[in-house]
């Protein structure tokens, strides 16, 4: 089977090939790469909140890593895309490599041991002279896994980030967490800055975090999140949130309607681009405190924020040839973006 005869139930395709699971890993790192490395050239993100989006994008591609090794040689099973506008790995494929490394040990005593593979395959290479068969290279490759990968760096549906001390913004400090959204199939990061009433962000650390988890690990209107968070935090006075949508991603492998993955997709099938042309989104949706207001009984008042919601800002990252089509193709629906398309470099696969 080839990379164009892809799979493609209701909203998900499945790699079925060597030759699919390696571009389509290339395409992914590549495009986060390169947008981590764009959003603060590009003055969407502050220095801090790029050095966390730089954090969060590597422990995605360690995630994407990791679904390599472990499909690489997997013959049964078969590593599912999500088509709905996204892209990426179904979250789904998240939760079994985590399930998976719960259980490291378990799968890791019934696999023959290192020093025994290693023995047997110089002895087929080097003395019979012949090819490793598939049952001991998927072995080899499961043992990699389980001993290469650890659990904690494993992104989850949830991913919490420190509080830090900010200076200007208008408030005292930062926090920022990370979230695959399981309805779109895509990463999202958020920054809160804010206020303490007295405490100290140590006293505060574990409401405020498992208020985060509990409020705010899906994709939502700004306003409605930043209401849920000063709702619950008594002590906390949030003064900015800020969210980013990562993707969707535009590739060989997405199935979904946008105009952008058409032309890219069109261009491909006539030759005009390679199979490792893509483009990626990213939306950026902010809700500012623009006031105060008190709420609950005359013995029990909360302060809480008014919040006034920017408009979205919508931006496409793509390499120059794709951006002269999507200009040639789809001129109006680039000019709508925030700004220009930003430029970034293109993939060549080996």
């Amino acid at each position: 089977m080839t990379i164009n005869q892809i799979v493609t139930p209701l909203d998900s395709a499945v790699l079925e090939t060597k030759e699919q699971y390696k571009v389509y890993f290339k395409i992914v790192v590549h495009a986060l790469n390169e947008l981590v490395d764009s959003v603060e050239k590009e003055d969407i993100c502050t220095h801090a909140e790029a050095t966390f989006v730089k954090q969060y994008g590597e422990l995605l591609t360690y995630s994407l890593e990791a679904f390599r090794i472990k499909y690489l040689f997997d013959d049964e099973e078969k590593m599912r895309i999500d088509l709905t506008e996204s892209g990426f790995p179904s979250y789904l494929e998240f939760r079994y490599l985590y399930n998976d490394l719960e259980l490291k040990q378990e799968h890791v005593n019934k696999l023959p041991e290192v020093s025994r593979l290693k023995s047997e395959f110089l002895e087929t290479l080097m003395k019979d002279k012949q090819p490793i068969n598939d049952r001991r290279l998927r072995q080899a490759a499961s043992l990699v896994y389980y001993t290469s990968v650890e659990k904690r760096f494993i992104y989850n549906r949830f991913v919490q980030g420190k509080i830090i001390p900010v200076m200007g913004l208008d408030a005292e400090y930062m926090v920022s967490w990370s979230f695959y959204d399981v309805t779109f199939n895509r990463p999202f990061i958020c920054f809160m800055y804010f206020d303490l009433n007295k405490e100290k962000a140590e006293d505060i650390k574990a409401e405020l975090y498992a208020v985060l988890k509990q409020s705010s690990d899906r994709d939502m209107p700004i306003d409605m999140m930043a209401y849920a968070i000063d709702k619950k935090l008594p002590n906390v006075f949030p003064k900015r949130i800020k969210k980013l949508d990562l993707g969707p991603l535009h590739s060989v492998f997405a199935k979904d309607e946008l105009e952008v993955t058409h032309v890219i997709l069109k261009a491909i099938v006539e030759k005009t681009f390679d199979l490792s042309a893509y483009a990626i989104s990213l939306h950026a949706d902010e809700a500012i405190s623009t006031s105060e207001f008190k709420e609950g009984g005359f013995f029990k008042k909360q302060t809480l924020q008014v919040w006034e919601k920017s408009k979205r800002k919508s931006y496409l990252f793509c390499p120059h040839r794709v951006m002269q089509a999507l200009y040639d193709n789809i001129p109006e629906t680039i000019n709508a973006l925030t700004g220009n398309p930003i430029e970034i470099s293109s993939l060549k696969l080996e």
